[in-house]
């Protein structure tokens, strides 16, 4: 008795498939050279939005430094206002985070925010890690959307997503180019921890 293979799955019936294929499209937007030029200007964009947020903390000493914490407490005490009320703009669970965690070490995170917006900036603009950079740009995005502050949150985190799922060619015209098959990913190793 034959047995056939389905188109998707390129399984035999009755066997379950272990992976499913990239549709073309994925391939085409998240893994071919051909749009690295699109990455580029979302990368860009992206970046410069942290390089200046991060830039203007650092720069800031309530921000940054060995008296930093203020700004993020005011920023925190904020949000804890926005945490009441039938439908609250920050839920019970991060409001208690913010209050148990954050409060009490707030020159740390004040501290950790400033250089991480930075850092994601420098990382993006030079297209240096480009998705492990977006990838802590989007968790930073994400925590300001749970504490109930919008701006340009949403779309960064979106645009933070896109690069992530685009890492292998985000950064097609940046430092990754030379910096991925170099140094390689945790399950194919680059030229540096392959064996001579």
């Amino acid at each position: 008795m034959a047995t056939t293979s389905s188109p998707i799955t390129a399984e035999p019936q009755g066997i379950a498939p272990t992976q499913i294929p990239e549709p073309p499209l994925a391939r085409f937007l998240f893994a071919d050279t051909r749009l690295a030029w699109f990455w580029l200007i979302v990368r860009l964009y992206c970046g410069w939005q942290w390089l200046e947020a991060g830039y203007e903390k650092v720069t800031n000493p309530t921000w940054f430094g060995p008296n930093a914490g203020s700004s993020l407490t005011g920023f925190v005490n904020g949000a804890l206002q926005k945490a009441t009320g039938t439908h609250p703009d920050v839920m019970d669970w991060y409001a208690n985070f913010l209050q148990a965690f954050v409060l009490p070490n707030a020159v740390l995170f004040s501290n950790l925010v400033s250089i991480g917006e930075l850092l994601v900036g420098v990382g993006l603009i030079v297209g240096a890690l480009t998705g492990v950079a977006a990838f802590f740009g989007t968790v930073m995005n994400a925590n300001y959307l749970f504490a109930g502050t919008v701006s340009t949150n949403p779309l960064l985190f979106i645009l933070g997503t896109w690069l992530v799922l685009a890492w292998r060619v985000g950064g097609w015209w940046g430092l990754d180019r030379w910096l991925l098959p170099l140094l390689g990913t945790p399950w194919a190793p680059g030229r540096l921890r392959q064996k001579s």
